[in-house]
């Protein structure tokens, strides 16, 4: 389908047209950029994401409704500025690492075994070891493909294998700040591609931020960001001078997209005939659990990951992709009561505040309709549905986009039992393959090596979380972000392709990323040593506002003059 075949009767086609015409005429001088200018590029935009950080996190923290001095807004320098410096420092430290000749996998970090590649993706430097001490992340391939293959295809852009001169198209995201803008540093550094980024109308105050950012990109014609919503999208989608499309939504997004609205779209899903057959990358969301794992837990380790759970939960109000909405528990551990306990307690002290995402209201309302007794704190939004039953319960089938979280309990005391019985329900019964969290006792890990070994084989998820909410490999750059493999156009699931992945990987099936299982100090006590404080992204950190805008503006442009008071705001937090 053409776009003339749209009613376009509303649409300003030209200004479209004209936009794509105009991007697409210098996707052959994007292709034609050395690797020089190109580093020389990210290095002259990271100063512009520091003077305007500020404004940009202020701008979402007052759409949301919270203000840019609450301490909700933490979250709004962490998913905006400080998430696009993270990424474009990944991208340029591996892009430095091939302008000097140099491989851009360090040795040692590739391992094959068991039939399985892994790659050790992050921490990449001394500076990560150093600001995220205990957090690891590595890459699982896709089975069969070897460590020579995993070398040789790493960053082909780069190597000998560019992508022809093309157009994409990248549908932004409402929720995150950051995601458009990620998604925008993917197209252009790891696919080659140049850029039409549509904002969404939720975030679309976020343009001119962009558009500043991103200067130097828009000014030469490789980027053009236009607004719009639903028709602008399916216009722009639909355009012959559109190469590819990446979008971040749902799955009734790419739906609509690829199959139409109309009384013959499900035929076209059935018949596999598209209204778009252009290559087309996504990221879907789903149903994001949260696993524990029974163990000889302390009444601080209850606290601490209550805190941690509720985070993965409440970041953002809930409206994440990745937002833990069902959190799996061990029926007959004597440790869920007094986790659920103190979860209670967490939603109970934290400051009020709305969800804001359009829709979230009624979903919200859904979920008391079908749970009357369903518990609420805070401001009446963060509900608790303590002990789900029923396998067709909403919490179970539909991804509610907001701050309510369900219990479902599993059977099986002991680790190795409960732990079968976990996979199999979030693999077989929780729709959406995006992101998954484990919670272990290093100590259980010791004793139940093979069991936990297995789980995390086995999971089925673009991103594993060990003792770390999944949301964080978003972040960091050097991790591939997205579903894991198996989804089709007919069938999307919680979508296809990976982005960010400054390595630039290819066949990628998972990344599992881990972290300390309690602060720094405790975890010499717990077997799980580290110089992590509690993480700023927690929503319990008492000073995580001022603690992620100094790391921002320290990842932008590292010195040691900035890590005392860096170090002293997480300290106290």
């Amino acid at each position: 389908m053409n776009p003339s075949d749209l009613d376009t009767t509303f649409l300003d086609t030209k200004s479209l047209d004209h936009a794509v015409a105009h991007v697409r005429g210098n996707a052959a001088s994007w292709s034609s950029t050395s690797l020089t200018e190109r580093i020389a590029l990210l290095e002259r935009l990271l100063p512009r994401v520091i003077s305007r950080a500020a404004e940009m996190a202020g701008a979402g923290a007052r759409a949301k409704g919270h203000g840019p001095d609450s301490p909700w807004a933490a979250e709004d320098w962490t998913g905006g500025p400080w998430a696009l410096a993270q990424n474009a420092t990944a991208f340029l430290h591996v892009l430095r690492r091939i302008a000097t000749g140099r491989d851009p996998l360090n040795a040692g970090t590739v391992h094959e075994g068991n039939g399985r590649t892994r790659v050790d993706v992050f921490p990449a430097t001394g500076w990560d070891r150093l600001l995220l001490s205990g957090f690891r992340a590595q890459v699982w391939m896709r089975p069969g493909v070897t460590e020579e293959q995993t070398r040789a295809c790493a960053a082909g852009e780069y190597r000998g294998r560019p992508g022809d001169p093309a157009l994409a198209l990248v549908l932004g995201a409402g929720n995150v700040a950051a995601i458009t803008a990620l998604d925008i540093l993917h197209k252009l550094y790891a696919e080659g591609q140049v850029v039409i980024a549509k904002m969404n109308p939720v975030n679309a105050y976020l343009r001119p931020h962009f558009e500043y950012v991103f200067a130097e990109f828009v000014e030469r014609g490789w980027l053009r960001f236009v607004d719009g919503g639903a028709a602008e999208g399916g216009y722009l989608s639909r355009h012959e001078g559109v190469d590819a499309i990446h979008v971040t939504g749902s799955d009734r997004t790419h739906d609509a997209i690829v199959w139409g609205t109309d009384e013959k779209a499900e035929q076209r899903r059935q018949d596999d005939v598209p209204l778009i057959a252009k290559p087309f990358s996504s990221e879907l969301g789903g149903i994001s659990p949260c696993i524990v794992t029974p163990g000889p837990w302390s009444d601080a380790d209850f606290r601490f990951q209550a805190e941690h759970i509720v985070t993965s939960k409440l970041n953002n109000s809930g409206h994440n992709c990745i937002a833990s909405q069902i959190l799996a528990l061990p029926r007959d551990w004597d440790g869920t009561e007094r986790l659920l306990d103190e979860i209670r307690r967490v939603q109970r002290e934290l400051p009020e505040r709305a969800d804001y995402y359009p829709g979230a209201a009624g979903r919200l309302a859904s979920v008391r309709a079908a749970h009357p007794t369903v518990e609420a704190y805070g401001d009446g939004c963060r509900l608790l549905v303590p002990d789900i039953t029923d396998h067709d319960d909403l919490l179970v089938t539909d991804e509610v986009f907001a701050s309510a979280l369900g219990v479902v309990r599993l059977p099986g005391a002991a680790p190795a039992e409960f732990l079968h019985h976990a996979v199999d329900f979030a693999n077989d019964v929780l729709p959406g393959t995006l992101g998954a969290t484990l919670i272990v006792h290093p100590r259980t890990e010791k004793a139940h090596r093979e069991a936990v070994r297995t789980a995390i084989a086995d999971l089925r998820y673009g991103t594993l979380g060990v003792n770390c909410w999944s949301g964080v490999g978003f972040l960091l750059g050097f991790t591939p972000w997205g579903a894991f493999p198996g989804h089709t156009r007919q069938d999307i699931g919680s979508g296809i392709g990976f982005v960010h992945n400054a390595f630039m990987l290819e066949d990628v099936e998972k990344t599992v990323l881990r972290a300390p299982f309690t602060p720094a100090l405790r975890g010499l006590f717990t077997g799980d040593p580290s110089l992590s404080p509690r993480p700023p992204y927690f929503v319990t950190h008492r000073t995580a506002l001022t603690t992620v805008e100094r790391l921002t503006r320290f990842t932008a442009a590292p010195s040691l003059t900035k890590l005392p008071p860096l170090f002293a705001a997480a300290l106290r937090g």
